[in-house]
């Protein structure tokens, strides 16, 4: 019962969260996977890293299919990033390299950084009436 309630009550987030707030979302959900991918490597848990690092990349290509390409230079520069995360993470894989993985981690982080400010700032511009 108690799976069921904390099942209803994340699912009320999704479907309420504003946009700004989903792709924080996506960006933690990412993080947490390389977390537990780099962790899994370190103690030489092969199966699990390479499992988080699928769902990782998985999160990144829902980034890059959700950019507006009509937006101009800064979608397209998102979308090379999130490539040459993609490519880096296949790689950390093969190679199971967790310099790889901990690389993009720092590459998502900075990156949800930027985007909380940026939900923010425009959160608290928005009138009262709206938020």
């Amino acid at each position: 019962m108690n799976n069921n309630v904390f099942q209803s009550y994340q699912e009320a987030n999704l479907e309420t969260a504003s946009p700004g707030r989903l792709l924080l979302m996506l960006y933690d959900g990412a993080i947490r996977f390389l977390v537990q991918a780099q962790q899994s490597m370190e103690e030489r848990r092969w199966q699990d890293a390479h499992n988080f690092i699928l769902k990782a990349e998985d999160v990144i290509t829902e980034l890059m299919s959700s950019l507006k390409m009509e937006v101009g230079e800064i979608s397209n520069n998102l979308f090379s990033l999130y490539e040459y995360m993609n490519w880096r993470l296949i790689q950390g894989n093969i190679k199971r390299d967790v310099t790889m993985i901990v690389e993009v981690q720092g590459y998502l982080r900075d990156l949800r950084s930027a985007w909380a400010e940026a939900v923010r700032k425009t959160s608290t511009q928005l009138p009262q009436t709206a938020q």
